[in-house]
């Protein structure tokens, strides 16, 4: 499996909050601070459910607790993918 680039997971988490949030992707700042976009815990469950089938891999439970932005998130995700891509 190809490894995922930090631009592609930050467009890709930047899409699912802008759509959740009825909002247009300019809306969502990478530099944001995840409980600034008012997502209910609900809500956060199925977006980390989604991002984890998206990659093919589990995400810790405090990812977003240490990545608190999107371009944080994204980073960690792209240096988590390619080390699952250079193991495999």
């Amino acid at each position: 499996m190809a490894a995922v680039t930090a631009k592609e997971a930050q467009d890709w988490l930047i899409d699912k909050i802008a759509h959740r949030l009825g909002v247009s992707s300019d809306q969502v700042s990478p530099e944001q601070y995840f409980d600034e976009f008012d997502l209910d815990s609900t809500e956060a469950l199925i977006l980390a459910g989604e991002l984890e089938s998206w990659l093919g891999f589990e995400i810790g439970t405090t990812a977003l607790w240490y990545h608190p932005t999107t371009k944080d998130l994204a980073a960690y995700i792209a240096e988590e993918s390619e080390q699952r891509a250079a193991a495999s």
